[in-house]
């Protein structure tokens, strides 16, 4: 590289803001509220979110162009109390408010904002923060320790660089997640058209009885859930434990996406690890079920084990692809919101799961269906493993590009 970049602090390139200091009340509506666990892998995780009234967000968040308590379009997010050094570029679109538990960071014209981005993800960084970071049960970095942390500083056409090598793989994973999600609502819809609207192939000619259920197809049975899975099958303790382990929480859990597996030792595990999967069994996070948290398992990693903060459902007399849709309907999820028990922490328990009622078509629709299931899944898992392939590769990259050695000008 004929130009090698300079190492500067942040506070020299960028203003430096947070969010709303104040106490704001929340509400069950309204506008969004972001904390530091909000931001996850560049990305907004609303799993867990908080709402503010439309004449608070007016008041705290509005009119972003002069003040540093407000963030604008171009801002690069950063989470600094409990969960540090998550970054996010505030885009065009969002509408939230931030808690003073998340920083922005505002590039001047020396510094573009991609590019400031990737530098916040780099393990340079990383490692930086956390070696300056306070507290002991929560963490934390103030404004002036961001403003102190190093920024490695490129020729504007090197960082542009920089950022289109890295955003590339980025907007490819983006894209194959886009993709994912229409190959599951095609299978969604599928199972929606043929088991609630029943319109399935020949449903011309069935005839209807009368069910606990409503009114269903003559030949079709409505079962309990503990007929045709097992909940909770297997688990470990201390004594059977392996030494390593692959661990899943409820964190990592979106709707039907598992996005992290954390490598560690038992002896290191929290204490709720000690759920075992299998190929094709399906996790359903059982504390506040309205928020879907939920996924089918396709060939996980050796020793993967997951919270009890999870039901682990395992497919016995149907298929493992006719249950995953049947239990992640609409219809399924309000059974166990109006099951749950507890106010702060509504949950629902094994029980409910093995007593939820599960519409059973016969045999052959139900293997006409899966078939079809199983090619779309097949296709899902062709670019999940595209995905995992592009991040490593990204990753692999992202060191190498800010330290300076590839040359960005051959």
């Amino acid at each position: 590289m004929n130009n090698l970049p300079k190492l500067e602090k942040i506070g020299d390139y960028c203003q430096v803001g947070d969010g709303a200091h104040t106490s704001i009340k929340r509400k069950e509506s309204g506008v969004l509220y972001l904390s530091s666990k909000n931001f996850k892998d560049g990305k907004l995780d609303l799993s867990k979110v908080s709402y503010i009234s439309e004449t608070d967000f007016q008041k705290h968040f509005k009119d972003s162009s002069k003040s540093l308590t407000k963030t604008k379009h171009g801002d690069v997010a950063l989470s600094i109390i409990g969960t540090i050094g998550e970054p996010y570029i505030i885009k065009k679109k969002d509408i939230f408010g931030i808690s003073s538990a998340v920083a922005f960071l505002r590039s001047n014209d020396r510094i573009k904002t991609i590019y400031l981005y990737y530098w916040l993800k780099s393990t340079e960084f990383q490692q930086a923060i956390f070696s300056i970071k306070g507290g002991v049960a929560q963490g934390y970095v103030s404004l002036e320790m961001i403003r102190s942390l190093p920024l490695k500083v490129f020729e504007l056409n090197q960082q542009e660089t920089i950022a289109f090598i890295l955003s590339t793989y980025d907007n490819l994973i983006e894209n194959n997640n886009c993709r994912i999600a229409i190959l599951e609502e095609m299978a969604q819809s599928l199972y929606r058209e043929w088991f609630v609207k029943f319109r399935f192939p020949e449903h011309e000619q069935a005839k209807f009885v009368d069910s606990s259920l409503g009114r269903i197809p003559e030949g079709w049975e409505v079962k309990k859930l503990a007929e045709i899975a097992k909940v909770n099958p297997d688990g470990i303790t201390k004594r059977n434990a392996p030494a390593n382990i692959w661990y899943i929480d409820i964190s990592s859990v979106g709707t039907g996406v598992i996005s992290e597996y954390k490598k560690m030792t038992f002896a290191d595990a929290p204490s709720r690890a000690r759920r075992i999967i299998q190929d094709n069994d399906i996790v359903w996070a059982t504390v506040r079920p309205n928020r879907k948290q939920y996924s089918y398992i396709s060939k996980p990693l050796k020793n993967t084990i997951v919270s009890t903060g999870f039901a682990v459902l395992r497919s016995v007399n149907v298929p493992s692809s006719f249950l995953y849709r049947a239990i992640t309907t609409d219809d399924f999820t309000n059974y166990l919101v109006n099951n749950a028990s507890g106010s702060a922490y509504p949950a629902v328990n094994a029980k409910d799961f093995e007593n939820a009622d599960i519409l059973v078509p016969h045999f052959d629709l139900i293997t006409k269906f899966s078939n079809l299931a199983f090619n779309i899944s097949t296709q899902q898992q062709i670019l999940l493993n595209k995905n995992k392939n592009l991040k490593l590769q990204r990753d692999f990259l992202l060191p190498k590009l800010i330290s300076g050695k590839i040359n960005l000008d051959q």
